[in-house]
């Protein structure tokens, strides 16, 4: 027995959903799930079905002969016209042969023939075929008085009686000419993740809204309209430390040293070209010098560039794992999750996930071994420089996430916390409202949300020590938070350390340097 899934598109009449479910029956087949919202779309259901192979292929092909099964999301066009009928009897019936015949759907009519236009018709017409427009309007001109209000092959003006037909054509724009197989798997996905969230009482509607601005997002402030807020630290005299970031996703951070380059995390996959050229504009665009990332954990907008870089990325075991799997909760009490699961596939493919493929892993320790060398609650599971400074990695409590790496500078009082300390004051609005959207549609952005909040009180437990290790050359720790800003710990609270520039894609930046 295996698990299978298709689409149902089926009539809106009493009788489809159980005629549906008697051919499944019969093949002994087993609904795992099902799900039909007339409120989002009238005529489609989603199917997962457990059964052997050759008794599913038997299924598909009676769903098919009934007109059932949904194979494909062609294109389908829109078109909205004024006819003006004769007035006599069956001149609507002799239009709507004409309609019949090029198989298009009507989902709008609009005649009272004691209205301001007792001539005139509205028509409203979904064509599955759009060939068949020209065809059909062609053939109503040579009869009828015709006005063409909307003309559409677009999927733009479909409306919600074919709502996943016109979420597929939006999804296109993000992903490409993806086949229809692959956007029927993923319509799937979505609306799981729709079901998980509407038994929570969340508004359909707003969940694919939602899961549609997060491409918008992306797309949007890629290109030409790409920018991010630069933040430069001199660490030493010969050693500089930049932050970006970017639109949406993690901060990226890059060390300058004289002998190399290293960088902290890459950023969303879909921005590495934006990324690079914001490098050459500060003249760090020689990637020749770069020598190495390390990747504090597997989330798409921390690494999901580290594939196109042709440096090793370091990382936890844990992390390169959950790189290749398809949950981000992957190794954490959550991982069985839908939402985490689903919500993995939407972001890797909208933000064009390229994981890091030229790794090297750091050892693997236990967390709870008592011989193991720790700072603060963290153990040391590597050590290494950069430049000539020496770096520690930490191995977290895997409250964000299963695997994640801190990295400390202990005598230069550098930490590197990834999303678990975050000084969300620095964020922008538009950064809020993105960040905002993951946290919707898994609930919480943390695959263990208690871990997280020790995680959190031990990293800052873990802050205030250095602080006080380092009152004495009048220095203190700097925060490089996952997101946000680069800040200090002040009276308990995360204070930006330096003020930021604004970098355009194509413009000079914004505010003086901060060096």
């Amino acid at each position: 027995m295996e698990q299978f899934s298709f689409i149902a598109c089926m009539p809106d009449i009493p009788g489809a959903l159980h005629r549906a479910a008697e051919i499944i029956t019969r093949y002994e087949g087993n609904i795992n799930r099902i799900q039909y919202d007339r409120r989002i779309d009238t005529h489609t259901v989603f199917f997962e079905v457990t059964a052997l192979p050759q008794a599913y292929e038997k299924i598909r092909e009676e769903l098919e002969k009934i007109g059932y099964l949904q194979t494909s999301l062609h294109l389908v066009a829109f078109v909205k016209f004024h006819v003006y009928l004769p007035n006599c009897p069956g001149a609507l019936f002799d239009l709507l042969n004409y309609i019949t015949s090029s198989k298009s759907n009507i989902t709008f009519l609009d005649f009272d023939d004691r209205g301001q236009h007792p001539e005139r018709l509205v028509v409203g017409l979904h064509i599955e075929d759009p060939n068949m427009i020209d065809a059909l309007l062609n053939q109503l001109k040579s009869r009828y008085r015709l006005d063409i209000l909307e003309y559409d092959t677009t999927g733009e003006k479909l409306d919600d009686t074919v709502f996943y037909l016109r979420l597929a054509q939006k999804l296109r724009s993000f992903i490409g000419s993806a086949e229809d197989a692959f956007l029927m798997r993923f319509l799937q996905d979505i609306n799981h993740i729709t079901q998980e969230l509407s038994n929570l009482q969340k508004d359909p509607i707003e969940i694919f809204e939602n899961i549609l601005k997060v491409g918008e997002y992306l797309n949007r402030t890629s290109g030409d309209n790409f920018y991010a807020d630069v933040q430069r630290v001199r660490i030493k005299d010969d050693i500089k430390l930049f932050c970006f970031q970017p639109p949406c996703g993690g901060n990226i951070y890059l060390f300058d040293t004289p002998s190399e380059r290293v960088m902290i995390d890459t950023g969303y996959g879909i921005y590495y070209p934006d990324l690079v050229n914001m490098l050459q504009h500060y003249e760090l665009g020689d990637l020749s010098r770069l020598k190495r990332i390390y990747i504090t954990h597997a989330d798409a907008d921390h690494c999901g560039a580290a594939g196109c870089f042709p440096v090793p990325s370091y990382l936890n075991h844990e992390t390169f794992l959950i790189t290749r799997e398809t949950s981000r909760a992957y190794g954490s009490s959550n991982q069985d999750c839908i939402l985490e699961e689903v919500y993995t596939k939407i972001i890797n493919l909208f933000s064009r996930y390229t994981p890091p493929s030229n790794t090297v892993l750091f050892p693997e320790v236990s967390f709870s071994d008592k011989t193991t060398e720790k700072r603060g609650a963290f153990p040391v599971i590597a050590r290494f420089r950069i430049g000539d400074m020496d770096f520690e990695a930490l191995e977290g409590m895997g409250g964000h996430m299963h695997g994640e790496v801190f990295y400390l500078c202990p005598e230069e009082g550098l930490l590197f916390p990834e999303d678990a300390v975050i000084n969300f004051r620095s964020l922008s609005p538009d950064r809020t409202a993105y960040n905002v959207l993951a946290d919707y549609l898994m609930t919480s952005v943390n695959v263990d949300s208690k871990l997280a909040r020790e995680e959190r009180h031990a990293l800052l437990s873990l802050i205030s020590e250095i602080d006080e290790q380092l009152a004495g050359k009048n220095k203190k720790c700097l925060i490089c938070c996952g997101h946000g800003s680069v800040s200090v710990l002040d009276n308990g609270k995360l204070v930006e350390y330096t003020g930021s520039e604004r970098y355009m894609a194509g413009q000079k930046c914004i505010s003086k340097e901060n060096l």
